[in-house]
């Protein structure tokens, strides 16, 4: 017998080599039906798979992000089953799930062309192929018979991915008629997919070469119910009316110009008011929190970044060197704010009595991303972190941590994000020379991350692999308004840069020791984490973040004066807006400032100028009233208050 723990920490014995699929069958029918794969320890497992000894065992449905990740792995298959029977002689690279759905890189052949034409048919073959609830079986392969069956087949492209691999490490994996080079897991067969839809056709080079044979990638998604995609494919047109870039040129918030450069934003007047206030907020959130501010250069001498280990690690990601008059000397732009402040905290001697020191800065760095992968304000080449650097005795590295959790999850509340979690990232125990440091660091470091997510009660996963190359951190992965995954703030535990700036403090006993240091950024970068906040509130900012709050609207000209007076009076409280002073009739001022997404508008004609008061609409809302002048601010002011927790 053997104990499989399942995730509620309860035990049950089972005969050794049972399955994922009959442990589900022991527990409900309905589990059972449901069930998509099997997590054994660290590993997805296929469901028939027998499990041999002890275990941590979890039953994974579409509820679980690794089972959809399952789900689409098999659904890949699915396309390329079809694909081989309409087109006959086609060769295939690789087919991965993606955060939403999967894609297969194809070569169709010579003379063949795969267009948005083509995806009816094949997701109606897709369908009848998934009809037939084929079981996907899994087969154990050597090398020499895996080289053998894709010569006669004359694949390449498996063939040049076996290569790479390991004699006793492949599998094959067949459904139908169509057998695949994979490693798997898979769901139990393919008539658990009941809806599929084709969504682009893009060029890939085989293995991201350009050198090599563009092939065509062939992206699609599906789902165990046809009302899913149907929901799926309404939240997309949801998506493109909230895309930042289309509302950030409507909103008039930012821009890009070629001349100006890629992947290099230029802040409007609105969308620095915007960025301004996201300062502000955080500034003052800081002070409350002890940190200080500080300022560093955008350049850095490249000896910084060699001492740091960036050179090492990103070099070739970065900006080429500034070189100057000078023989042998170099500069970078700054892709990280930590070395500086590291040089910072060296500018005197540091004792243990004056310790956590906690550096603040909102720091501009620069990278340089692929033009292939820059998106708008998601994917940039210069960008503004709101970095800070703790400074702290291993003894604080705990408390400090979770401070930083408060001010990751007060920012997350005035800002709307309620569904999040923490994603606790480690060190790949498999591959350790991706990370610089000693194992004892590393534990150290890891435990302090694990202990203080669970002691400030936050809903966690852990991902292997994931950590910075100098420590393990805390990422908060936020869902938006429509159910997609954000990656925004992050938290990390280092014990190596310390070591490598050779940062010191005096402790109790009168010896220098060596300070840890945790890095944080809740906002990560001011441009992704506002081209999420758009895309989330569809450009309907928190009240206190609107870039304009208030747009006064008088009926005529007459009531101009007025509309200033009032206008100077909000200016006085900070209350952020405009006066609308347009020869149009106050329909249009109306339907323009509803348009704009202005938060509150103020009509003022006859009645309001004679009793000091306003006329309130409020953005999708509609009608609230009159309110003189003063209540208007006291009422808005609450609001805000409200908003922000104060």
């Amino acid at each position: 017998m053997i104990n499989i723990t399942l995730p509620d920490g309860s035990v049950r014995q089972y005969q050794k080599g049972v399955t994922g699929l009959e442990i589900a069958s022991s527990i409900s029918e309905g589990l059972a039906r449901n069930v998509l794969a099997v997590k054994v320890n660290d590993s997805v497992w296929d469901l028939s798979r027998p499990i041999e000894e002890d275990a941590n065992v979890q039953l994974l449905t579409w509820n679980d992000d690794l089972g959809k990740n399952t789900f689409w792995h098999s659904s890949a298959h699915l396309l390329a089953e079809a694909l081989e029977e309409l087109y006959p002689g086609i060769k295939f690279g690789i087919g991965p799930p993606v955060e939403n759905g999967f894609y297969y890189d194809v070569d169709l052949g010579e003379g063949r062309t795969f267009s948005q034409d083509d995806f009816a048919k094949v997701e109606q073959k897709m369908l009848e192929l998934a009809r037939a609830k084929n079981e996907y079986k899994r087969e154990e392969v050597s090398k020499a018979d895996a080289i053998k069956y894709f010569t006669e087949k004359g694949d390449q492209y498996k063939l040049d991915l076996i290569k790479d691999l390991e004699d006793g490490s492949i599998t094959f994996y067949t459904q139908g008629n169509f057998v695949d080079l994979c490693r798997g897991p898979h769901i139990p067969n393919t008539g658990f997919i009941k809806a599929a839809k084709l969504m682009n056709v893009a060029g890939a080079y085989w293995r991201g070469d350009e050198k090599s044979k563009q092939l065509t990638r062939i992206y699609g998604v599906t789902f165990p119910k046809q009302k899913e995609l149907t929901e799926y494919l309404e939240r997309l047109e949801e998506a493109k009316k909230r895309d930042h870039r289309k509302l950030g040129k409507e909103l008039e918030l930012f821009a890009f110009s070629e001349k100006v450069g890629m992947g290099l934003p230029l802040w409007l007047p609105k969308g620095t008011l915007l960025r301004e206030r996201l300062e502000q907020f955080m500034r003052k959130a800081q002070v409350k929190a002890g940190y200080q501010p500080v300022v560093t250069p955008h350049i850095g001498s490249k000896e910084l970044y060699i001492t740091s280990g960036h050179y090492e690690k990103y070099g070739a990601d970065s900006f080429q060197p500034i070189k100057t008059p000078n023989e042998g000397e170099e500069f970078f732009l700054k892709p990280m704010n930590c070395p500086h402040h590291c040089e910072i905290y060296k500018t005197r001697p540091r004792s243990y009595k004056e310790l956590p020191v906690r550096l603040a800065e909102f720091g501009t760095v620069y990278r340089y991303e692929q033009s292939g992968e820059l998106h708008g304000l998601t994917r940039v080449r210069g960008f503004t972190q709101d970095d800070a650097h703790i400074f702290c005795r291993p003894d604080q590295v705990k408390d400090e941590f979770k401070k930083v959790i408060d001010l990751v999850l007060y920012v997350f509340n005035a800002l709307g994000f309620e569904d999040y979690t923490a994603q606790i990232s480690l060190r790949d125990p498999e591959n350790k020379q991706k990370y610089i440091g000693g194992d004892e660091a590393w534990e150290k470091a890891e435990s302090a991350i694990i202990e203080a997510a669970e002691e400030k009660g936050l809903r966690t996963v852990t991902e292997l692999g994931e950590a910075a190359f100098y420590g393990p951190k805390l990422d908060f992965m936020v869902r938006d308004a429509l159910g997609r995954k954000w990656q925004l703030g992050t938290i990390q535990v280092d014990y190596q840069l310390p070591e490598r700036f050779q940062l010191e403090y005096i402790g109790a006993d009168n010896q220098k020791h060596r300070p840890v240091m945790i890095h944080r950024a809740p906002f990560g970068s001011l441009e992704r984490f506002v081209a999420v906040l758009i895309e989330h509130c569809g450009g309907n900012f928190p009240l206190w973040l609107s870039p304009e709050q208030f747009a006064i609207l008088p009926i005529s000209e007459k009531y101009q004066d007025f509309a200033q007076q009032v206008y100077d009076r909000l200016q006085q409280e900070d209350i952020r807006g405009f006066v609308d002073n347009r020869d149009e009739k106050i329909g249009r001022k109306i339907r323009d400032a509803e348009v704009s997404k202005v938060p509150y508008m103020l009509i003022v004609g006859e009645k309001e100028q004679e009793n000091g008061a306003v006329s309130v609409r409020k953005h999708g809302e509609g009608d609230l009233g009159t309110m003189t002048v003063e209540e208007f601010i006291s009422s808005f002011q609450s609001k805000v208050a409200e908003m922000l927790n104060n």
